[in-house]
């Protein structure tokens, strides 16, 4: 079981945060002040960057940061990927170090890639009620305050690769023949 919190509202400070990414503050504040319950669309690379993974993985991701690591930033879930927010320059970075880890090599091909939002992209965020009925699109960690903490590359890093190495079982021996004939010899006497 995870510690991380369950903040599903995002309070004042934590809108605040979101909107001075948006090229235009005060017209994102007003838009969220008449429907809470608007997505928005928000350029990365200014206050924040993103990092995105299939929803499953970036739960274990999330789970390490909180489990044995130092936490996380905001976090938000939306069409099947956990955005998990993170320090400027982790989108230019955590390839490279993904890269030197041998991320996408044969033998990480179980390994979901991790996609990586920095200058120039942009990320839907949730409505900040939360109260998407279908599911596809909700806070995690909500912002909380106007300076939130978030991940860089080398802690993404270390959350990945931890992840992975629970997602993926390595065996020393080879896959079982799936033609072959398998009796259970623990009854004979």
């Amino acid at each position: 079981m995870s510690s991380a919190p369950n903040v599903s509202r995002v309070s004042s400070d934590g809108v605040a945060w979101l909107a001075s990414a948006a090229p235009f503050p005060r017209s994102t504040l007003a838009l969220w002040q008449d429907r809470p319950d608007a997505p928005v669309v928000l350029p990365c690379g200014t206050v924040f960057d993103v990092v995105s993974a299939p929803v499953v993985f970036g739960r274990r991701m999330l789970d390490r940061l909180w489990d044995e690591g130092a936490g996380s930033g905001p976090v938000a879930v939306f069409r099947g990927r956990m955005l998990l927010f993170a320090a400027l320059g982790t989108a230019q970075r955590l390839p490279s170090l993904l890269d030197w880890e041998e991320w996408g090599s044969q033998r990480a091909r179980e390994v979901p890639p991790l996609l990586c939002h920095g200058t120039g992209d942009a990320v839907t965020v949730p409505a900040l009620t939360c109260e998407d009925s279908a599911g596809t699109a909700r806070w995690v960690v909500a912002p909380e305050t106007r300076r939130p903490w978030l991940p860089g590359p080398e802690v993404l890093l270390w959350a990945a690769v931890r992840a992975a190495r629970a997602a993926v079982r390595i065996s020393i021996f080879p896959p079982a023949d799936q033609d072959a004939n398998v009796y259970d010899v623990s009854r004979r006497r």
